[in-house]
Parts: structure tokens; sequence; C-alpha cells
């Protein structure tokens, strides 16, 4: 998997190409990534004591690893390097 858990992605296909977002999660198995803010999908609960009308509720889905990449904040894209460990700890 070329993206791990921390890292600052641009979407570069799909609905939201172009948005940028931070990786939360990585599905190494099937090759997917959950970045945030990034495929929001709404969520039907069911009733609860909490909330005992349900409600509906925005949440990320798993996109593609292959639809994002690197993002440098200096050059404003994406880029095909990945940040040396010296880049990633400031």
């Amino acid at each position: 998997m070329h993206v791990k858990k921390g890292d600052t992605v641009i979407v570069i296909s799909g609905n939201d190409k172009g948005r940028t977002g931070e990786i939360l999660r990585v599905f190494t198995k099937k090759g997917r990534v959950l970045v945030s803010g990034v495929n929001m999908r709404w969520r039907h609960k069911r009733p609860t004591q909490q909330s005992p009308k349900g409600e509906r509720v925005q949440e990320e889905s798993s996109i593609h690893a292959s639809n994002v990449m690197f993002f440098d904040a200096d050059q404003g894209k994406g880029v095909r390097k990945r940040p040396t460990q010296a880049e990633a700890t400031e």
C-alpha cells in the first residue's frame, strides 16, 4: 500500500476529484482507504433509547487506494514521492 494512516492525500478520480483530506484508516486486504471529508454517505440509524426517533448521519465511505495521491502543501498539488522520515515528523 502506497499510503498510510495520517498521510495527507488528494483524490485524483471519482466524484470527489480534487478534494484533499487525511487518511483515517487503511484497509490493506481490500486495497481501500478512508479519507476524512471524502465520499460522504448518509447512514440511517435505527431508534435507540438515546435517540427514540432514529437519525440520519453522514459518514465517510472508503475509496480505492489507486484513486488517491500524496498531497504536497508547498506545491499545492499531488506528488508521487513519499515524504522522508524527517519531513513526516515536522
